[in-house]
């Protein structure tokens, strides 16, 4: 019986695996990852090396039940149609992609295959982008009521894949690329069995009573696992205890990051351009200007403890707490005039958890020009959120030393007045509200 090729992108674990399923339901699968130019030349070298480590991990669990992961180098609608050639597949089976690159890309191979079926089975996500409509069929703009339409639609209990009773094949594989040197970095632990030690040691915590404070560190880390599918959303849904005050907030959280897939999906465009295009007038810095302000932000030299603190986190971690990447982006666009795109460019080059629908939409939802019902008036006040966040000043500490010992450096002045700014934002603002965008 000739095989199948299983080929893992965003989805690079063995369990809760639909994809993986209907393969194994067709006989003996060859398991396959595409090291695709299109997507490495555009990674920062921290997803890079957490991706090698992911693919490393999801190679050893392989071998423990047959020849391993094969790796191929190249666009993929050249390469998985010459592997199929190559071992007389049947069929290629995949999760679904709904981003823009990654739905024109199966579109491309699927065209490339003739015969052989490309398989779409299962997704990134519990809900897939697409299955929730308003009642007249349109797609939501706004996370309220898309949320309460996402929970009433529900979700499938997670995959019964069972890697032991899959018939693993195998065929000639390249190395992988040596791993980028983020010698200064440090990154969490890669693979399927970390993302779900990472979970079972997490998910009793009280989520409510933690989740904007950066200074204990007791989120659960789990974005750079859901970004590369080494756990799946709909193993964290299916675990969470809905008796538990806790599991809302959380379930929410997720419903977030589902809810700005949905709109990358409708939207496409929005990866690049403004979702709320009439906001694209307000006035921004430019030239020598924008390089100053910009360098400041990025070392965390602003001036501002909680935003320094932020930046130089993700530097040091390639991460960074979800109420600092509030504050950090309302500054770089609100105090600091600079355009939400280059700090988007910035967190997506140096964040392991980098996502192009999360990561963009959340820079708009901030910014004010993104899905939010009302959002341009919402100004972070980096001093005030510092004190109500980082209470003891315990995570600023961390990553600002200067700050209590003059002996590590000297800690800049403010780069801007926060109120003068604040007000130069708001008049913009109403300025071309009444010019009409």
């Amino acid at each position: 019986m000739s095989a199948s090729i299983l080929w893992f992108r965003r989805d690079l674990r063995l369990r809760d695996h639909p994809a993986l399923l209907a393969a194994a339901a067709d006989g003996p699968v060859l398991p396959l990852f595409v090291l695709d130019p299109a997507l490495w030349g555009t990674s920062g070298d921290v997803r890079r090396a957490f991706l090698l480590r992911t693919l490393r991990a999801l190679d050893a669990d392989l071998r423990r039940f047959g020849p391993g992961l094969v790796v191929r180098s190249g666009r993929p609608e050249s390469v998985v149609p010459a592997l199929v050639a190559e071992v007389a597949a049947q069929a290629v089976h995949v999760s679904a992609d709904f981003g823009p690159y990654g739905a024109a890309r199966d579109a491309r191979v699927e065209e490339a295959l003739g015969d052989v079926p490309l398989v779409r089975t299962g997704s990134p996500y519990a809900v897939a982008p697409g299955r929730v409509l308003t009642n007249d069929g349109r797609p939501y703009q706004v996370f309220t009521p898309f949320h309460r339409a996402w929970v009433d639609h529900g979700w499938r209990a997670p995959a019964e894949s069972d890697p032991a009773s899959v018939d693993w094949v195998g065929a000639p594989s390249e190395d992988l690329p040596a791993e980028p040197d983020v010698s200064g970095v440090d990154l969490p632990e890669a693979g399927e069995a970390a993302a779900l030690a990472r979970w079972t040691a997490w998910r009793g915590t009280p989520y409510d009573d933690v989740r904007d404070r950066p200074d204990l560190d007791a989120t659960s880390r789990l974005s750079p696992d859901l970004r590369w599918g080494t756990i799946h959303p709909r193993t964290v849904l299916a675990d969470l205890d809905a008796r538990n005050p806790h599991a809302a907030t959380f379930r929410k959280e997720l419903a977030w990051r589902e809810f700005y897939a949905h709109v990358l999906h409708h939207w496409p465009s929005s990866a690049r351009e403004y979702f709320r295009p009439e906001l694209r007038g307000l006035p921004y810095v430019t030239g020598a200007e924008l390089e100053h302000r910009l360098d400041a932000w990025t070392q965390g030299r602003t001036g501002y403890p909680i935003v320094d603190a932020g930046m130089r986190q993700l530097l040091a971690e390639g991460w960074m707490h979800n109420r600092v990447r509030m504050i950090v982006a309302s500054f770089l666009v609100k105090d600091l005039h600079v355009e939400w795109q280059h700090g988007a460019r910035h967190f997506m080059r140096h964040l392991v958890d980098g996502d192009l629908a999360s990561n963009q939409h959340n820079w708009q939802w901030v910014a004010g020009c993104g899905t939010d019902a009302a959002p341009y008036f919402r100004i972070f006040n980096p001093t005030t959120q510092g004190k109500k966040f980082d209470p003891d000043g315990g995570y600023v500490r961390r990553w600002v030393p200067e700050l209590t010992d003059p002996s590590v450096g000297t800690y800049p002045e403010p780069i801007v007045d926060h109120a003068e700014q604040r007000a130069a934002t708001l008049e913009a603002y109403q300025l071309l509200r009444r010019h009409g965008g």
